[in-house]
């Protein structure tokens, strides 16, 4: 199971996904060629092999990148994989990058210096995986 990360250009005076107009629309992240180039800078480990998804093996675990096929990018997806706090810096290191804020699938957004959406995930995740098999009617 992976944490869902979504990075967009949001105004940094907002504390919450609720806070932005109902008709406001962000800007792209940037041009595909743009976004590619900062993320290179910003995490010298990512693979972009396949331009429409990356990938960044560390210590703390693997985020894979999904850019997507769009031109501007609109938004990117970062799809978590470890169970450390070792990894929130690197979510915040590619979202500054790419000017954009980062919220998890609840829409709450992340705070630098705050994992208590990280751990609230974490915790999810590992009642789900210890629970055992689903009834399913």
């Amino acid at each position: 199971m992976s944490g869902d990360v979504l990075l967009l250009p949001l105004p940094a005076d907002i504390a919450s996904i609720d806070d932005l107009p109902a008709d406001h629309e962000p800007p792209p992240v940037g041009s595909r060629s743009d976004v590619r180039a900062a993320l290179e800078a910003a995490v010298p480990g990512v693979d972009l092999t396949d331009p429409a998804r990356g990938e960044l093996l560390g210590p703390a675990g693997v985020i894979e990148l999904n850019i997507g096929e769009d031109d501007p990018v609109e938004s990117v997806m970062l799809h978590v994989r470890g169970g450390t706090d070792d990894v929130l810096p690197m979510i915040f290191r590619i979202a500054w990058a790419l000017g954009c804020r980062p919220f998890d699938r609840a829409g709450d957004l992340l705070a630098d210096g705050d994992a208590a959406g990280w751990h609230a995930f974490r915790a999810f995740r590992d009642r789900a995986l210890s629970s055992g098999p689903y009834d399913i009617p």
